[in-house]
């Protein structure tokens, strides 16, 4: 089993910015793949970003990128997301996810575990 942790949520005015970060534990692989997703209050669950299992290759929502930035220290199976000039539209819960097989994609099924999430809350 793998295990997924977020951490670094919290509330933050328009503007500012804020890091969020993931650890993976547990039976872990050095191919799989990480990503974050978000929900918002009454939407579904929305691809923010990915970074491969090497670290070297990273996707993003395209309306995020530029904002925001992923990424990856393999060594410590850990995957974090700088967010920055962050806007009320981007409170949500967010969610770290890992893919057994690699995937990058947008898709929920392509990945396989899930963390707890971790609240994000942007103040006009």
């Amino acid at each position: 089993q793998v295990q997924v942790q977020e951490s670094g949520g919290g509330v933050v005015q328009a503007g500012g910015s804020l890091k969020l970060a993931c650890t993976a534990s547990g039976r872990t692989l050095s191919t799989f793949s990480m990503a974050w997703f978000r929900q918002a209050p009454g939407e579904e669950r929305d691809f923010v970003a990915s970074v491969s299992w090497n670290g070297l290759y990273t996707y993003y929502k395209p309306d995020l990128e530029g904002r925001f930035t992923i990424s990856r220290d393999g060594a410590k199976n850990t995957v974090s997301l700088q967010m920055n000039r962050l806007e009320p539209e981007d409170t949500a819960v967010y969610y770290c996810a890992v893919s057994k097989a690699g995937h990058t994609g947008r898709p929920l099924y392509e990945y396989d575990y899930w963390g707890q999430g971790t609240q994000v809350t942007v103040s006009p």
